[in-house]
């Protein structure tokens, strides 16, 4: 379900892409440090952007360091993280293993309880976060099984876990990470599932979408509901006073996102789209 908050490489300075690659290595670092090599297969850049986010909004000390790791090496790589790159590696172990059981308890899937057994989860600062998410990776499941087709419903449940996972600290700046997370979320559930579509029907898989995408105009509808999740994330991102990888974050929230959108709706409608 992750993978679709990236950068829109064409439109970055060789100097932001730089900076941007360091704080998703960075990451890798953390996890494998604090969680292994089985760590380290939870990586995505979705989480890259809330590191990146979090770090530029609470400005800590930051750690700009040249490492080598079993993927490069021969070559040092720029790592760049902060203490919100350890609480990002923490809060993606979390909803990874909660989401490898939610997923062996539905399909019975073996690998994915082997995988959440070697991630161990250990012992949980976050207590309540990692209940929640549980409750609501559940409440997800159980209506994926009893075939909600309502998509506000879903996308929000998953919004709602993103939400947890935006915010930090309770603070003056809570309820505006927290309803970014929200948003972002939706907008990642839409996305995701617009994406697996064909592959669910053919696999007779669950998939909000199937009973209405053959309907007229189906997906220039994805594309509002789209455009509004990103146009509610990106209003409450410019409330944020953050100056350091603004221009990245951006690249992200107003480009970056929309790639694999677009690839999509072009092999399905046979027409293009541009990046919002």
């Amino acid at each position: 379900m992750f993978g679709y908050v990236v950068v829109n490489k064409p439109e970055l300075k060789i100097k932001e892409f730089d900076i941007y690659k360091g704080y998703y290595c960075g990451l890798c670092r953390s996890l494998k440090k604090r969680y292994g090599f089985m760590g380290q297969l939870t990586l995505t850049y979705d989480m890259t952007f809330l590191s990146m986010l979090l770090t530029a909004l609470y400005e800590p000390e930051i750690f700009d360091e040249m490492h080598r790791c079993i993927a490069h090496p021969t070559k040092k790589r720029r790592m760049i993280s902060s203490k919100y790159t350890d609480y990002v590696a923490d809060m993606n172990i979390i909803l990874s293993y909660y989401k490898s059981m939610d997923d062996w308890k539905d399909d019975r899937n073996v690998i994915k309880l082997l995988f959440a057994k070697l991630i161990k989860l250990g012992k949980n600062d976050y207590l309540e976060k990692s209940q929640a998410i549980a409750s609501l990776l559940n409440e997800l499941g159980t209506r994926e099984k009893n075939n909600e087709t309502g998509i506000d419903v879903m996308a929000g449940i998953f919004g709602k876990i993103m939400a947890i996972l935006f915010v930090p600290h309770k603070d003056r700046w809570s309820d505006t990470l927290s309803r970014m997370g929200f948003f972002l979320g939706k907008f990642i559930y839409i996305l995701d599932a617009y994406d697996d579509l064909e592959k669910d029907i053919k696999k007779n898989s669950y998939n909000p979408f199937k009973e209405i995408c053959q309907n007229p105009g189906f997906d220039d509808r994805i594309k509002q509901m789209l455009t509004m999740m990103m146009a509610e994330c990106s209003k409450e991102f410019e409330t944020l006073p953050i100056l350091e990888n603004a221009e990245i974050l951006r690249n992200i929230l107003y480009a970056g996102v929309w790639n694999r959108f677009s690839t999509i709706y072009k092999e399905r409608t046979g027409t293009g789209t541009e990046n919002k």
